[in-house]
């Protein structure tokens, strides 16, 4: 019954928005996409936030792995909301977001309130690589429409990567703001793990072990370990170019399999961002995470960071 209300509602939208003046439609699709995810968070067992091309995708095709081989579950499919949950309700309902839409349906912008009583998986990563894959995720997999709502430059625009990355619209100005609200609030959030993509990417195992012991799992290592074989960045990319999970639509498909930066997966590589700026950019832009950055994620000066201490007030387990 939901998805028909859902199909309504997003027909609906798109027939008022032709009549309305760009802005307002613009408004009108965020409400309803803001609805629709408020709808999961209220219903939902975990969040799982995160910045976009932050690593959610990797890791979500890891999560949907170990619960595949734990209980017995259909592959070929992603975990989305809860299409897991309705096959075995020992799965959790988990929401994944972008905290994008929902805090604008809730209008807590500034906090984090909407998290606070919830347990919630925050997946952070280097700025400086976010906005890189950001860039490519715009001039290569992004649709038009989604560019003009969220104030992306418009599809053709010709901006190089120094011109995106220091865009204060999509750029670093934008994903540093995004990630110091957040560090500001940590304490207040009850139940959190905090995972850091670089520490995935060194030791997956014992990160994906952490997550799946938050879910309120007893990890089996013999799962953990087929799920990080399974989501290796070689395999995500074969996976892409087949289109593996075609029954979870494009989310890891292969946007033109002839263009290697069309792919959801393009490099998984920690610090990878120094290969597209000159010196004098890279001291601009590494200066701006110095200045701006809040300390607590780790990601000052050095190109490999050190193992995260925990924030005061994180929660690392299920309870």
């Amino acid at each position: 019954m939901h998805i028909i209300f859902k199909r309504i509602m997003r027909w609906l939208v798109r027939a008022i928005s032709v009549f309305l003046p760009q802005k307002q439609a613009h408004a009108l699709e965020r409400w309803r996409r803001g609805r629709e995810e408020y709808r999961k968070y209220r219903l939902c067992d975990y969040i799982f936030a995160s910045y976009g091309k932050s690593g959610r995708t990797w890791v979500r095709v890891m999560i949907s792995r170990y619960y595949q081989q734990a209980y017995a579950l259909p592959e070929r499919i992603l975990m989305g909301f809860d299409n897991f949950h309705k096959i075995n309700p020992a799965v959790p309902r988990i929401f994944y977001t972008h905290d994008n839409y929902l805090r604008g349906y809730t209008g807590n912008l500034g906090d984090k309130k909407d998290f606070y009583d919830k347990k919630v998986v925050l997946l952070v990563r280097r700025p400086q690589d976010v906005a890189v894959s950001q860039f490519f995720q715009w001039k290569y997999r992004m649709r038009p429409g989604k560019m003009a709502m969220n104030r992306y430059p418009p599809a053709g625009a010709d901006l190089s990567v120094h011109d995106f990355v220091t865009n204060p619209d999509v750029g670093l100005p934008r994903i540093i703001d995004f990630m110091n609200v957040w560090a500001t609030e940590l304490p207040r959030i009850r139940n959190l793990l905090l995972v850091r993509y670089e520490d995935l990417r060194s030791d997956t195992e014992q990160q994906l072990t952490r997550i799946v012991e938050f879910l309120g799992l007893e990890p089996d290592a013999q799962h953990v370990r087929d799920a990080v074989e399974f989501a290796t960045v070689e395999n995500l990319r074969k996976m892409e170019k087949e289109n593996y999970f075609w029954r979870s639509g494009s989310r890891v498909k292969a946007k033109d399999p002839n263009n290697p930066h069309s792919y959801k997966v393009r490099r998984a590589k920690v610090g990878g961002y120094r290969d597209y700026f000159d010196d004098t950019q890279l001291a601009e832009i590494d200066g701006m995470v110095d200045s701006r950055l809040s300390e607590v994620f780790g990601y000052h000066s050095e190109p490999a960071p050190a193992p995260l201490k925990e924030p005061a007030g994180e929660v690392v387990s299920g309870a």
